[in-house]
């Protein structure tokens, strides 16, 4: 008996556990995601309190969610590069842990001016660790990516809109005495289950690029160019776009175009460029930039001015507009949930029911603020907020298997970089623009005439991106090495 029974349990430890470790590591890489999209979001609920603490300036109240983007955007390119030279997991694991120490300096912070240095440093770390995500993906899953990416969707989405809620709730909860300080001090179990399961689990696959070195000029030209660009962006709604603003947004165009020519350069020479421009020769990631730039900025820039509006025009806490848009997030958990399951099925065909599904949810929330106008109850949104949520969510789950899928081995570490400051950059774009239409009608007509007037764009944004998805390739193309 003992020896029929010896193999029975080496099976069971060998042959089902693959499977599961897959998942676990998937797992921990989703509690890295998270880190960096929560921490992306809470600064404008918590502004309040944290002024009302520390002190300061409304400009350096701004700088205290700025500084985290402007960070985060500036270095993804190097992140990126950086993993395909010493290792994805590697990379990723560094990046948590410096998240981890910055979180804990943003937690301790005495003064605005720690606070933000610590929020910098969150968001240079951040850099580090997000573009190690979809190469990681790749490693765990190979050609099963796109269950993967069925369960990085829901994350996202329910991050994107779950975050503010979740700081107002700890803010308001003053959980032992910390206040505004447990919305940073949350991240520390999160990233240790990251760290701890990562480092087990996750696969330490060789460099894609062993041996090169870092384009120190192109990191440096990069930098620059995108400061110059995401700055402006960052800050000109808020400050009434003086003259300074539109200057540097300008010359970062020549900046970035040096930037582009030092690559091709380095290219043709045999030299390895920080990022591979050959990417974009794809029209599956080039059109996935332009379908992400487009997406990212609508969606951010709308739900920025539907909570102005919830607070400044209607007078909500931020816990009730948070409250308020409840809907948003149950709609893009089932959207998911539902994207997740048909998109072998539908492919790209599923970004444009989603799409159709966010119009539909924004002529619906229109004709909510053409009727009831002033008398507007949070309750009002629900319906026409869980059908664009849903639509959103529908579109999370292929977006990215499609756009990275048919990329090579070396290729990946630098595209995600680039995918995720391209997303940054709509992001930044759609809060400017957006934001700035809001304050400038709003200034002459009213808070609700603004809010009617941004939906209105936001509609034609939507429309752009529907256009833009027929560029993307009908399916996600198998990986390749």
């Amino acid at each position: 008996m003992t020896v029929t029974a010896l193999p029975a349990p080496a099976a069971v430890r060998v042959t089902p556990q693959a499977p599961s470790r897959k998942w676990l590591g998937l797992f921990a890489i989703l509690s890295a995601d998270l880190l960096n999209l929560l921490d992306s979001t809470v600064g404008n609920v918590a502004s309040p309190a944290i002024r009302a603490d520390l002190g300061g300036s409304m400009a350096t109240m701004q700088w205290i969610v700025a500084g985290y983007t402007l960070a985060m955007a500036v270095g993804l390119l190097t992140g990126g590069r950086l993993g395909d030279m010493f290792g994805r997991k590697r990379m990723m694991m560094v990046g948590v842990v410096g998240f981890l120490v910055a979180s804990l300096a943003c937690g301790l912070a005495y003064s605005p001016e720690s606070l933000i240095a610590a929020r910098v440093l969150q968001g240079g770390f951040g850099a580090l660790m997000v573009p190690q995500t979809f190469g990681l993906i790749r490693d765990l899953f190979g050609d099963s990516t796109g269950k993967a990416f069925a369960a990085l969707g829901p994350v996202i989405g329910l991050a994107t809109i779950l975050g503010p809620i979740v700081a107002a709730l700890l803010v308001e909860a003053d959980l032992f005495g910390t206040g505004w300080r447990a919305i940073f001090l949350i991240n520390l179990p999160l990233g240790a289950f990251a760290l701890a399961v990562g480092w087990k689990v996750l696969p330490a696959k060789p460099p894609a690029a062993r041996g090169t070195r870092l384009d120190g000029a192109g990191a440096m030209l990069a930098a620059v160019g995108m400061t110059m660009l995401v700055v402006p962006l960052v800050q000109g709604h808020e400050l009434g776009w003086p003259t300074w603003t539109l200057v540097m947004l300008a010359a970062s165009v020549p900046v970035l175009a040096v930037f582009v020519l030092h690559q091709l350069r380095r290219s043709r020479t045999g030299r390895t460029p920080l990022v591979e421009l050959s990417v974009f020769a794809k029209r599956s990631y080039a059109s996935g930039v332009a379908f992400v730039v487009a997406f990212f900025g609508a969606i951010t820039g709308f739900s920025l001015v539907v909570a102005l509006f919830l607070q400044i025009g209607l007078k909500y806490s931020p816990l009730e507009a948070g409250l308020a848009m409840i809907g948003w997030a149950v709609g893009a958990f089932a959207g998911s949930a539902i994207g997740g399951t048909l998109m072998n099925r539908l492919g790209r065909h599923l970004l444009h029911i989603g799409l159709a599904m966010m119009t539909a949810g924004l002529v619906t929330l229109y004709g909510v603020f053409d009727t009831v106008g002033a008398a507007l109850d949070g309750w009002d949104l629900t319906p026409a907020l869980v059908v664009y949520g849903m639509g959103m969510g529908m579109i999370f789950v292929p977006l990215f298997d499609i756009v990275v899928g048919g990329l090579r081995d070396h290729e990946v570490g630098s595209a995600s970089g680039m995918l995720a400051a391209f997303e940054q950059l709509g992001a930044s774009l759609g809060v400017a623009a957006l934001g700035t239409l809001f304050f400038s009608v709003a200034g002459s007509q009213g808070f609700l005439d603004a809010c009617m007037r941004v939906t209105l764009v936001a509609i034609a944004l939507t429309a752009v991106t529907f256009g833009l998805g027929f560029l993307l390739p009908k399916r996600a193309r198998q990986a390749r090495h």
